[in-house]
């Protein structure tokens, strides 16, 4: 692995990896402000393959296809990313087209692509599942930029102009921290010398000081909808907790296969699936962010185990709480959460988005070895610490129910 920084300061690393014939690159521009009206970042991200000042969208599109290149841009909360994955001997052609899109799109299909979002969002909140992971987060992030969820989108996107998805995309590009991933079958030196090529005129990575400010305290909240054609009611139960950048971050990761994240052998799926039989799917998450992140726990029921259900959920958080997870378990859940970290890093494009991903954090690109080592040292006193501090009163309940 080679660190180094292009001429205008963006931070890069080359991780070679032999005889592997595509090459993966990840690129991160850090968002360092709330957008304008809740939808506007996700609809500037749809518009970014769609046509630039030399091609159509049509024209990308058979480019990258004719190359079999890999090409996506996603919109998260605190980044924007682009990444490709393309053969070898395109890896300049796929990084030409990069520097296009970054450089010269047009922003095209504003409203044709506007009324597809809108349509996209209303299919999916058809889906109780979706509609209760909704309400919970515009409820545990109210009035923060992270509560912009699905149905939020349809309450603004019409107030978004062209000129706010212009002036926001500029606003990006001119005044993040930016950094770039590269893993595969490549020299370090000739990576350095062809990235300087395309995107040494870029604006300078800049670290501002986040507009972004932490989300307001939670306090205990029980919200609830009702879905006639609901078949199932669907809950969720969550706490606001520390991010990655916290000493609690392994001990967070543990507690999540623990709970529920560890498929058949998780103590809800045990409790509340083989021996009450309360649901077929019931599962934890451990949702992370720069700002703030959640835990939550997730089930879907019959109508009439909601409190059943409930307290379920309150008698194994009680247990993780006042029982020491024994040493057999504890190992267990290690090995799986290690084997999950190899697992993630499997090929180039994961090694690429997950370094860039590092980076654009703030840590070093190789710091899931320094995470796989903090999970390893975790010990079951730690976890009861860990459980006592976050899972307390301050909880967010949101049902979805017939």
């Amino acid at each position: 692995m080679k660190e180094f920084k292009l001429n205008n300061g963006i931070q890069a690393c080359v991780k070679i990896n032999k005889n592997t014939p595509r090459i993966a690159l990840s690129l991160n521009f850090s968002i360092n402000e709330p957008e304008k009206y809740a939808g506007e970042y996700l609809l500037m991200n749809r518009l970014l393959l769609k046509g630039t000042q030399k091609y159509s969208s049509e024209e990308l599109s058979a480019i990258l296809d004719e190359n079999a290149i890999d090409f996506c841009t996603e919109m998260k909360y605190d980044y924007l990313r682009f990444r490709f994955v393309a053969l070898n001997e395109d890896f300049e052609l796929a990084l030409s087209m990069l520097e296009d899109i970054i450089k010269n799109s047009t922003f095209e299909e504003f409203e044709k692509e506007r009324g597809k979002l809108k349509g996209e969002l209303l299919a999916e909140l058809d889906s109780a599942k979706v509609k209760v992971s909704d309400l919970f987060t515009k409820t545990i992030y109210k009035n923060h930029f992270y509560g912009n969820s699905y149905t939020r989108i349809l309450e603004e996107i019409d107030k978004v102009s062209f000129e706010d998805i212009v002036s926001s995309y500029k606003k990006i590009v001119e005044n993040s921290v930016k950094t770039i991933a590269i893993a595969g079958d490549i020299d370090s030196e000739y990576a350095e010398k062809i990235l300087n090529k395309h995107f040494a005129d870029i604006s300078a990575s800049v670290n501002l000081i986040s507009q972004i400010n932490a989300p307001e305290k939670v306090n205990k909240e029980y919200v609830e909808l009702i879905k006639e054609d609901a078949q199932q009611a669907q809950i969720i139960q969550g706490w606001r907790v520390p991010s990655i950048n916290s000493e609690d971050y392994p001990k967070l990761m543990l507690l999540n296969i623990i709970l529920g994240a560890s498929g058949l052998s998780s103590r809800l799926f045990l409790e509340l699936r083989e021996k009450k039989g309360l649901a077929y799917t019931v599962r934890t998450s451990y949702e992370v962010y720069s700002k703030s992140s959640v835990f939550t726990i997730y089930i879907g029921t019959e109508p009439s185990n909601i409190q059943t259900s409930i307290n379920g959920f309150n008698e194994e958080i009680f247990k993780i709480k006042n029982v020491k997870v024994s040493d057999e378990e504890l190992l267990n859940a290690k090995n799986n959460l290690i084997g999950k970290q190899q697992f993630i890093t499997e090929t180039n494009s994961q090694q690429a988005n997950l370094m860039a991903y590092y980076s654009i954090s703030g840590f070093p690109y190789s710091y899931q070895k320094d995470i796989i080592e903090k999970i390893k040292s975790v010990t079951s006193e730690d976890l009861i610490e860990c459980a006592n501090k976050y899972f307390t009163d301050d909880y967010v309940i949101a049902i979805i129910k017939p």
